[in-house]
């Protein structure tokens, strides 16, 4: 059997990049995708080449359906992407009350037209290799709401609805359809947002999560092991909801 491809939207973040690490650890071959941060994903590329494993770039816009178009057919044309995470996402937070339309449209492009624009070219031909795995990056946001994130959260929160509904269409294809929802997860988007004491306030655990941690969940959803997993919405938050 041919190597399995996993295509991973936003691959050149914090979380993103951890998650290639670990895809990569499982075999497959990962494309690492980025929008202004190419030589990010290309440095995520070659690390996980230098750990003896396999991967590419590629830099497109997910909200331009066009380009996305264009791209995934240049990437169909080596095989099915089997395995898609869905991580691209943007925060531009206000209250609502003084939100711009503007704010409102870009979170809710990246994070819910971006899903349609990637997602669905790929389903037809994962359905045809009879296995596939849609994970999508959402946010404990979704789940409880947080002051100034309206647009964040119902963007995310969209992708709880199609997901589920994605599980039942694909699911007697081989096709699992899940969301793994962060907490507070350390890196660059986070750490300087809130106070060591603000955290221990906040999260159960007392502690901000590893991206780290985020990754390990995805590389187990996107296992043969966890095919009967489907439709869920699953957090990594330190018990935060």
């Amino acid at each position: 059997m041919s190597k399995r491809r996993a295509l991973v939207t936003g691959g050149s973040g914090d979380i993103g990049r951890q998650v290639c690490l670990a895809l990569a650890a499982q075999g497959l071959h990962v494309i690492v995708h980025a929008n202004s941060g190419l030589q990010r994903a290309e440095r995520v590329v070659a690390d996980i080449q230098e750990a003896g494993g396999s991967a590419e770039s590629v830099q497109f816009d997910v909200v331009d359906a066009d380009a996305c178009l264009a791209a995934l057919n240049t990437i169909l044309e080596q095989g099915a992407v089997q395995v898609l995470i869905n991580n691209a996402g943007v925060h531009d937070d206000a209250p609502m009350a003084g939100m711009s339309r503007a704010q409102w449209q870009r979170v809710i492009d990246v994070s819910l037209h971006g899903f349609f624009n990637i997602t669905q070219p790929l389903l037809l031909p994962m359905a045809r290799t009879r296995f596939g795995r849609i994970i999508s990056i959402s946010s404990v946001a979704a789940v409880l709401g947080n002051r100034g994130q309206t647009n964040y959260a119902a963007a995310k929160a969209g992708l709880h609805g199609a997901t589920r509904s994605l599980a039942r269409e694909m699911a007697s294809r081989g096709i699992t359809c899940n969301v793994v929802a962060p907490g507070l997860i350390a890196g660059s988007m986070s750490d300087s947002l809130f106070s060591p004491d603000q955290i221990k306030q906040m999260i159960p655990a007392a502690r901000a999560g590893k991206p780290e941690e985020v990754a390990a969940l995805v590389a187990f959803l996107a296992s043969d092991a966890a095919g009967y997993i489907n439709g869920q919405v699953i957090g990594v938050n330190g018990g935060m909801g």
